[in-house]
């Protein structure tokens, strides 16, 4: 069976004009009412998965030991998407100390104090490191257009809100990747696209499970009365801020096994294609360790 004409990601082209609408969430269509096909899908999702992981942990401490790169791997989608799932099963192996997530909400009243873009700076990956922002600096150009009263708190010179005042965000953010790009970082960024009827279910499973209530917020039911406003936001995200040096990748998530196996996968891929290595070591490093192995062979 050739999978990859049922399930695959799609990574969105520089300027392209994206409808979300024209994106799978879950399987192709010809898939999606096979059983066996999709229990065939399903296996190979999940073999796939273990042995990326697998992959991923080995690339891992070569990436750590080069110390030339670091990667920033950033996770967007709608409340439900299953971000904090892709962290937990796509990076469980990863040694601990080059390895970092961070997750953002609202910006505290010091964090106002200065361009939007500093916190997140502060908190890039460092050498080395893979580093994960569950939910960015995106978040800056997608809720305030939902809630546009939220600007109001945040300090603002005159303009905000206005067209050229998004303009020059959606510049800011290719400017700075762009910076980042420049001193080897890689980016990797994710949207999980779900259904309107996956969250439905998903949001359901969490108020019926004792176990996930506590994730449940009143503001999952009111952001998804703007559901619409939402996709159309994010169209636009793609569509200004997807570029060549760090593209936006569309990630099909009403399964959670298909996200997950894509996400690791294509980190796999990144990592390989770099020219990592082992730090080289001098002649006179070369006869100290002959000279130890001569010893403990003897003793």
């Amino acid at each position: 069976m050739n999978h990859e004409t049922y399930i695959g990601w799609s990574s969105v082209p520089r300027g392209a004009n994206v409808r979300l609408a024209d994106f799978h969430t879950g399987l192709a269509n010809n898939l999606r009412s096979d059983k066996k096909g999709k229990k065939a899908v399903k296996k190979w999702a999940m073999e796939s998965l273990n042995e990326n992981r697998e992959a991923l942990s080995a690339a891992h401490d070569l990436f750590w030991t080069d110390k030339r790169y670091s990667l920033l791997i950033i996770l967007q989608g709608m409340d439900t998407a299953g971000k904090d799932g892709a962290i937990k099963h796509v990076m469980s192996g990863l040694n601990p100390q080059g390895c970092r997530v961070e997750s953002f909400g609202i910006p505290t009243r010091n964090e106002q104090n200065y361009p939007f873009l500093w916190r997140f700076w502060r908190s890039l990956p460092r050498k080395g490191e893979i580093g994960i922002f569950n939910r960015s600096y995106y978040e800056d150009v997608l809720v305030p257009k939902i809630h546009p009263e939220i600007l109001n708190t945040q300090r603002l010179p005159p303009g905000y809100g206005s067209k050229s005042f998004w303009n020059a965000r959606f510049e800011d953010i290719n400017s700075f990747e762009k910076q980042l790009v420049n001193n080897g970082v890689i980016i990797l960024k994710f949207f999980l696209h779900i259904s309107f009827e996956e969250q439905k279910k998903r949001l359901i499973s969490r108020l019926k499970t004792e176990s996930k209530q506590w994730k449940f917020s009143s503001s999952d039911l009111s952001e998804r009365d703007h559901w619409k406003q939402y996709q159309a936001a994010y169209e636009e995200i793609f569509s200004r801020t997807s570029t060549d040096y760090a593209p936006w990748y569309i990630i099909p998530a009403d399964y959670k096994w298909v996200a997950r196996m894509m996400i690791a996968d294509l980190i796999v891929l990144s990592i390989r294609q770099l020219d990592l290595r082992y730090p080289e070591i001098s002649d006179i490093q070369k006869m100290e360790i002959e000279a130890a192995l001569e010893k403990l062979q003897n003793t």
